[in-house]
C-alpha cells in the first residue's frame, strides 16, 4: 500500500509542477478533413517533449489529403527564444504512420497496406497568451525509413490552437 501511495504521489507531483499543453490542429480539421491532437509537456523554459496523434477522415481517393491514415508522432522541441509571447522552436520527431497505397497508379484500387517509421525535423513559432491560450504554427519533413510500400516523404504541418495548464 505504501508503494502504491508513493507512486501516486510522485505522479501527481510531477504533473503539478510543470507546464503542459493540449492542442488541436485546426488547419488539418478544416482543410484536409483530418484530426490531429497534441499533448506537450515542458522540461524547462527551453525544451519540451510531446506526442501528436493524426487520424485522417478523408476518403482514400480524394486528391488533396495526407497519404497516412493514422500517424503517432512523438517529438522533442527546443525553444530558441523565451519571450513571454512569441517563441521560435526547432523540432525533431519520429512518426509511426500507416496507410494504404494503390497497386497500379490512378486505378483507384488501394489494396496495399503499410506501416512505417519516419525520422524528421520541423521549425515553427508559438504564441502563448497570459490566460493560457496557445497558438503554434510549424512545418517540416520526415523520411520513412523501413518500408518499400510506404511514401518516402512524410509532411509535418500544422496550425494548432490549444490551452496551457
Amino acid at each position: 500500500m505504501k508503494k502504491l501511495f508513493f507512486a501516486f504521489t510522485l505522479c501527481i507531483s510531477s504533473l503539478g509542477f510543470s507546464q503542459q499543453e493540449i492542442k488541436l490542429d485546426v488547419a488539418d480539421a478544416l482543410i484536409i478533413r483530418s484530426l490531429e491532437f497534441s499533448y506537450e509537456k515542458y522540461l524547462s523554459e527551453e525544451s519540451s517533449i510531446g506526442v501528436s496523434a493524426l487520424f485522417n477522415l478523408s476518403k482514400q481517393d480524394v486528391g488533396f489529403r495526407y497519404n497516412e491514415n493514422t500517424m503517432i508522432t512523438p517529438y522533442y522541441r527546443h525553444y530558441f527564444t523565451t519571450s513571454a509571447d512569441w517563441n521560435f522552436f526547432g523540432e525533431g520527431f519520429v512518426g509511426i504512420n500507416s496507410g494504404k497505397k494503390e497497386t497500379i497508379k490512378d486505378s483507384g484500387n488501394y489494396d496495399i497496406s503499410y506501416t512505417d517509421g519516419a525520422l524528421g525535423v520541423a521549425v515553427g513559432m508559438k504564441y502563448i497568451a497570459k490566460g493560457g491560450l496557445v497558438i503554434d504554427v510549424y512545418g517540416g519533413l520526415g523520411r520513412n525509413l523501413f518500408g518499400s510500400d510506404s511514401p518516402v516523404i512524410v509532411p509535418r504541418l500544422g496550425l494548432n490552437v490549444g490551452w496551457r495548464f
